[in-house]
Formats: structure tokens, sequence, C-alpha cells
């Protein structure tokens, strides 16, 4: 075995009850005011970054368990990924629901930054001093650890 990859490996949730587990997980994407109008109005020359994000995100949490190496894949019962648009900053909202034996945070995560990173895309040709922060986990439920909400 590698010495990089010594200690590295999936947890057994084998032994773990099936219940349900939620996540809600953010990002807010921080633009140009014209920029904002134009996510707004619809007028990107890509088309509609806030539908094709939220089909990022959906797709994005559907395939963590690919990009992130020690997450189990899930069967998803739910994802819903949700945007606002404010006067300077586009918010996403990400929502995974499963029951499972492990919890959906990843995938939630994954759904809020891959639904960011493709409106970025989708406008980087107009506005290339935006940023994304905030990733972040808002809350999740079920599980032996309990629930986390954010204050």
């Amino acid at each position: 075995m590698s010495e990089s990859l010594h200690g590295v490996r999936m947890i057994d949730v084998g032994g773990k009850p099936v219940t349900l587990r939620t996540a809600r997980a953010s990002a807010r994407l921080a633009a140009d005011p014209e920029t904002i109008r134009r996510i707004r109005a619809g007028e990107l020359e890509k088309g509609d970054a806030l539908a094709t994000a939220r089909l990022a995100g959906i797709m994005a949490a559907k395939r963590t368990a690919d990009l992130i190496p020690l997450c189990h894949p899930l069967p998803l019962d739910a994802v819903e990924v949700s945007i606002d648009v404010s006067a300077d900053a586009v918010l996403v909202e990400a929502v995974v629901r499963a029951t499972a034996r492990t919890g959906v945070e990843m995938e939630a995560l994954l759904a809020a930054s891959a639904a960011a990173l493709t409106i970025y895309d989708m406008c980087k040709s107009i506005d290339q001093g935006m940023t994304i922060d905030r990733v972040r986990l808002e809350e999740k439920t079920g599980g032996s650890r309990g629930d986390f909400h954010r204050h």
C-alpha cells in the first residue's frame, strides 16, 4: 500500500440502522449588478442559468460517491435545489433526503456547490470577478450523532 494512502478507508456503516437522513446546504455567488440583472432576466448567451443550475445541483448530488472518494453511494429519496437572486448575489440552497445508513451532508454540499459553479460557468464571459463563498451545511437530521442546525 502506498504510504500516502496509509490509513485511508471507507467507514463501515453496515451495522448502522437505516433511518431517514436529511441535509440542507447553501452556497453564495457574488457578482456585479449587471451580471445579476442578466441572470434574473435570462439574458445570458448560454441560456437560463437558474434552471441549468438547479439541474446541475440535482445531478451532482446523485454523483457524489463518484466525486468524493470515501462517500458511500446512496439511493436518494429526493433532491431539491432552490435559488434566490438578490441585488448582488445568487443564493443557492440544496436539500437532500435519503433513507440510508449514513448521512447526506456531502450530497447537499456538492449540490449547492455544483449549482453555484454552473452559474459561474454561464456568466464567466461577462464577469471574471465573481466569487463563490459561504458553502456550508445549514442543518442535518438523522443519524447517531443527532441533529445539527446552524445558528
